[in-house]
């Protein structure tokens, strides 16, 4: 700082009094503080690149006389900070995408029979809806007629006349004739006339008519084969009756010992207590074995004496032909407190042949949170489970677009479970439901409803891997007794034998099953562990070195802070003082100093301190302000 003062002292003690003040002032100095900082920054790296463990460092010292060299480690110390920390980068980057590690293992021990849900494969002529099947089909036979010249045989004759049917607006007519099944001209035949004779029966595409409520937007639902848009049209149909029905959903006119011939599991026979029954529309009578209302069944050893294995009748018997257009039973294996979407996952199985089913259980674990979009539960999913058994994603997707359905078209599709305070779609009551199903359907196949991405992956699966293997069912040497101890047990009178009965055995084909699981492929401890690998590589130090450098950057803040705010002082200090107070009375001036006369002769002596080499954070006494007197 700077003083002022008098000349009235000799020019000897003014000397005397410098040089103890500045042997005072170094005293201070070298004293040892609590915590020391640099008086440069030059000083600060000179000190650490002398003392420092991080390799390449001491270069940038040592060669300080040679400018060339100086240069060229400096360039080669900073492009090698600049490599290693761009390999920091790849690392961090590779962490934070959370990767994960696939552990295959494979475990033996005693294996839970999964659930085996067996079906008829043909809709069941229920007696509650009888009359208006027949009148369907007689609709459907007069459509066939008129587009193909198809004379289709009925079944049944007992149907009532069309004739009373159309005195009710109410009817099956009135509403089938509001979807007609029609034939339209292809894309590239569209402007040629009808009756053009380049126009041939087989460039027509069949399909049916579904307009909104006002009939002001239509479209054509059509199929290139006529079998698919008839099945389509009849189903349509079809489910508008079984709708109708409030109790449709518990129709059980089942008779499990006439379709159901043979029941062995484990070589013992299964009982009503071992199956579960409901009816799917398509699909017809379904049976489901070894599900959560019995004890679960167990293999204790593989092979085909140690499963399931049944003997189903196939013939098809008072059935509806227009649904279904194949024989036998449709099969589907699948884990316990899981619904049976047959659609999906089941199979058909071959009337007169024995039909052999291997098993491979398969289970999978994944890991949640950031490493993958699974859920535990479906809890966090935002779709409601409409079905009562756990969360899958199958579940997920058809709860999602039964619950657009409601809200888009007021009314639930058939097919799927039933929402609090919903009903099922019907025609006689929702009139253009079906174009507004099918207009949502094709939003939702585009996923502009957003439920496949709604619906994610469980964390934890069960899945069984399934091949099949085929033989003929009875052999041609064996099937008269076959059949004859059919007929005696279970009154098998089927006239066509050879496709009446099949076979089926599902078993484990071994012993062991699979566990895919995950577990991270790059934890905490890893990524340490490479961020140490790379600074070994780059500077072949060690985590103290590192401890070195942040020590480097902390003194480089804490000296910025000291040089910031000794210059701040150092400019209130050189910084010119306001002008004295006047005052009228010089009494007290005068007494002090009778001897002067104006005007008065100032000495100013500047004393400027220099910045000390080494600092100390302690305090360092009172400060001493510059002195004002006068000759």
């Amino acid at each position: 700082g700077g003083s002022v003062k008098t000349g009235n002292m000799p020019e000897g003690e003014k000397t005397r009094q410098c040089k103890q003040e500045e042997e005072q002032q170094q005293k201070e100095e070298e004293q040892e503080g609590l915590i020391e900082f640099y008086g440069s920054y030059q000083e600060l790296f000179q000190f650490f690149c002398s003392n420092t463990t991080i390799h390449g460092a001491i270069r940038l010292v040592c060669s300080k006389k040679n400018k060339m060299k100086t240069a060229f480690w400096s360039v080669l110390f900073f492009l090698t900070f600049g490599l290693m920390y761009w390999q920091f980068g790849i690392l961090y980057r590779e962490y934070f995408s959370y990767p994960v590690n696939l552990n295959l293992n494979l475990n033996s021990d005693r294996l839970t029979f999964p659930a085996v849900t067996l079906c008829t494969l043909n809709p069941y002529r229920y007696s509650a809806i009888r009359k208006k099947l027949d009148e369907l089909d007689q609709i459907t036979h007069q459509t066939l007629l008129d587009l193909y010249d198809y004379n289709m045989s009925l079944a049944r004759s007992d149907w009532s006349t069309l004739s009373t049917r159309k005195r009710s607006s109410r009817s099956l007519l009135h509403h089938v004739q509001r979807h007609p099944l029609r034939r339209h001209k292809r894309d590239n035949l569209v402007n040629l006339p009808e009756n053009s004779p380049s126009v041939d029966k087989n460039d027509w595409k069949i399909g049916f008519v579904l307009c909104s409520e006002n009939n002001k937007d239509c479209f054509h639902q059509a199929y290139s084969s006529g079998v698919d848009a008839v099945r389509e049209w009849y189903s349509f149909h079809y489910i508008n009756i079984l709708a109708q029905m409030p109790d449709a959903k518990a129709l059980d006119e089942s008779d499990f010992e006439n379709f159901i011939y043979a029941c062995r599991f484990n070589e013992a026979t299964c009982d009503k207590a071992n199956y579960t029954h409901f009816h799917h529309p398509l699909y017809g009578n379904c049976y489901t074995f070894n599900d959560n209302s019995s004890s679960l069944w167990t293999s204790s050893l593989p092979g085909i004496n140690n499963g399931l294995s049944l003997v189903v009748r196939t013939e098809q018997n008072d059935f509806i032909p227009l649904l279904s257009t194949v024989t036998g039973a449709r099969v589907m294996v699948h884990d316990q407190n899981e619904p049976a979407f047959m659609d999906d996952g089941g199979f058909n199985v071959r009337p007169g042949i024995e039909t052999s089913i291997s098993m491979r259980k398969e289970m999978t674990v994944r890991l949640g949170g950031s490493y993958s979009d699974c859920t535990e539960d479906g809890s966090d999913v935002p779709v409601q489970n409409l079905y009562s058994s756990r969360y899958t994603e199958q579940v997920c997707i058809r709860s999602c677009f039964q619950l657009n359905m409601v809200e888009r078209c007021g009314c639930a599709y058939y097919f799927y479970p039933l929402p609090a305070g919903a009903e099922y779609c019907d025609y006689t009551k929702h009139v253009a439901w079906g174009y507004c199903y099918y207009k949502l359907l094709a939003e939702f196949k585009a996923d502009v409803l957003g439920c496949f991405h709604k619906c994610r992956k469980p964390c934890k699966m069960t899945e069984y891997q399934l091949s099949a293997g085929y033989s003929r069912w009875p052999s041609a040497v064996s099937e008269d007794w076959v059949f004859y101890m059919l007929s005696q047990q279970n009154k098998y009178n089927i006239t066509s034998k050879r496709n009446g009965v099949a076979k089926v055995n599902i078993f484990f084909e071994e012993w062991n099953y699979k566990t895919n699981g995950e577990s991270p492929a790059f934890t905490v401890v890893t990524l340490l562990s490479q961020l140490g690998n790379q600074w070994s590589l780059w500077f072949g130090s060690s985590v103290l070195s590192v401890m070195e450098l942040a020590e480097l950057i902390l003194d480089f803040i804490a000296i910025t802070f000291i040089l910031a705010l000794r210059w701040f002082r150092s400019r209130q200090q050189l910084s010119p003082p306001g002008p004295p107070p006047v005052s009228h009375d010089n009494t007290a001036f005068q007494d002090e100093a009778p001897g002067l006369s104006a005007p008065h002769r100032f000495t100013v002596e500047a004393v400027v301190t220099m910045l000390p080499s080494y600092n100390s954070l302690e305090p360092r006494g009172p400060s001493r302000d510059g002195e004002v007197g006068h000759e």
